[in-house]
């Protein structure tokens, strides 16, 4: 892993492209409501039991990292864009959209409060995990 002595977030690759910027998690839930902090917060308690990681804060989102990014956080307005990715589409009534883009595809759910985040969309958030570790 390599770590930019800017921002300090960490990359799988040495030198890796990317936005440096010099803002934190509490920066992005600046003026967001409170109830998207505190699933933020679920989301972090739950998915730091998957394992070794690091989190960064980078313009507009939150990125989780293992070997590879598995998880970026985007907190909107009234609700938080959980993205994640897997080698093959998922199917799942808390997707909210997916895509390919190469050989992986992405997945998008969107949570509005700490009760959407249930046992579903953390085992979604596992396969990302998982995946991010090949």
């Amino acid at each position: 892993m390599w770590t930019c002595q800017i921002c300090e977030r960490k990359f799988a690759k040495n030198n890796q492209s990317h936005f440096c910027v010099t803002t934190t998690i509490d920066d992005l839930f600046k003026d967001k409501p409170d109830n998207l902090l505190v699933a933020f917060d679920r989301i972090l308690v739950d998915v730091f039991e998957f394992g070794e990681m690091s989190i960064g804060a980078s313009k507009n989102t939150v990125i989780f990292t293992n070997k590879k990014a598995f998880l970026i956080i985007r907190p909107m307005s009234k609700l938080l864009d959980l993205k994640f990715y897997f080698n093959e589409t998922l199917k799942s009534a808390k997707l909210h959209t997916t895509g390919a883009h190469g050989k992986y595809f992405y997945h998008h759910i969107r949570i509005q409060d700490e009760e959407d985040v249930d046992h579903e969309v953390i085992s979604l958030l596992k396969k990302g995990y998982n995946y991010g570790l090949m």
